[in-house]
């Protein structure tokens, strides 16, 4: 049987939604009738198509799904988790300014799960290569999350030699 992440964790701006939630949309969202999400000036704000998905599937497969974003804008990019209905998948949420090394430092304390027992996907060079060098398997989004980059995450995940518990942190 395949090797499989115990936690598997999203960016959100341009990895889940094709936008920076701090400064290409306003604040507050709100969902109108038709289940449409729009910004302050009725603009439609949306996920990129195969992330409901990808989450579907991580969900079926009962791995344990967080957040980590960076944003500055941590009251928006909650309350489009919210209209998204995406808290359902999402067990832990780190969303606030600062190096995603932190962001992971927290999640492997309120988890109790090894970096390298983490799988994460980030459109940012920067975040790949910091949380890399905790051990966790990375995967660059380049234009937002599909499901054939959950496939090629989760089969290099398997691939992976990290077998060592973590000594880093």
């Amino acid at each position: 049987m395949d090797r499989k992440p115990a936690l598997v964790v999203f960016d959100l701006d341009y990895t889940l939604w094709p936008f920076w939630v701090d400064t290409h949309v306003d604040p507050p969202f709100q969902k109108k009738r038709d289940g449409l999400v729009q910004d302050r000036n009725k603009r439609p704000v949306n996920l990129y198509p195969k992330v409901p998905e990808v989450l579907q599937q991580l969900q079926s497969e009962g791995i344990a799904m967080a957040t980590a974003s960076r944003t500055g804008e941590i009251r928006g990019a909650k309350q489009l988790l919210d209209l998204f209905d995406l808290n359902r998948y999402f067990r832990y949420t780190e969303i606030y300014p600062g190096s995603k090394i932190t962001h992971f430092q927290r999640l492997k304390q309120q988890t109790g799960i090894p970096f390298h027992q983490m799988l994460f996907f980030d459109d940012e060079s920067r975040n790949i290569r910091d949380v890399s060098t905790l051990g966790v398997v990375c995967v660059a989004v380049p234009r937002g999350m599909t499901l054939s980059l959950l496939r090629e995450g989760m089969e290099s995940f398997a691939r992976s030699s990290h077998s060592l518990p973590d000594d880093k942190v």
